[in-house]
């Protein structure tokens, strides 16, 4: 997967307000990745934490699905109570697990979906409350394959 300059670019301006790095530098486009077709079956799963363990019958349910994150993951979500999502990818070369380290709940109400991916963007966008926090935002994550990695944030408290 190639991660492009804007992530170093994010790195190096780590001070400039989240919500300029927002409006003016994070989008899916700024995180390409090329989306590769599945020709083999999904390989044996590695499921990389305790979460992923325990949700292992979702994510095997959920890796039958077609690529959509990151190139060659799926994005498995599910919920993890009224108004609660939960997720992690798989990557379907691979079969490496990893999960988002946090939930996500109390979303905005013109918010349908609280985690906004493409397949063809390493970038994941996530809206609301992570781990029912006091503070709500919108939070931009870059994945490289292991790790889910905070670039930028808007947030307030308590809203």
């Amino acid at each position: 997967m190639r991660l492009s300059s804007w992530l170093i670019a994010t790195l190096m301006f780590g001070a400039v307000s989240g919500l300029a790095l927002a409006e003016s530098v994070l989008r899916f486009e700024d995180c390409p990745a090329t989306v590769e077709s599945r020709h083999a079956a999904m390989p044996r799963m590695i499921f990389t934490d305790a979460t992923a363990r325990h949700y292992r019958s979702i994510l095997r349910e959920a890796a039958k699905e077609p690529i959509n994150f990151a190139g060659h993951y799926v994005l498995a979500t599910w919920g993890c109570g009224a108004g609660c999502v939960m997720a992690a990818a798989i990557d379907t070369n691979s079969g490496r697990v990893t999960s988002l380290p946090f939930t996500v709940s109390d979303w905005p109400l013109d918010i349908t979906d609280p985690l906004a991916y493409r397949a063809d963007s390493c970038l994941l966008i996530a809206h609301g409350s992570r781990n029912e926090n006091a503070e709500h935002g919108t939070y931009y994550y870059a994945f490289d394959g292991k790790t889910f990695t905070l670039r930028a944030s808007t947030t307030n408290v308590g809203r």
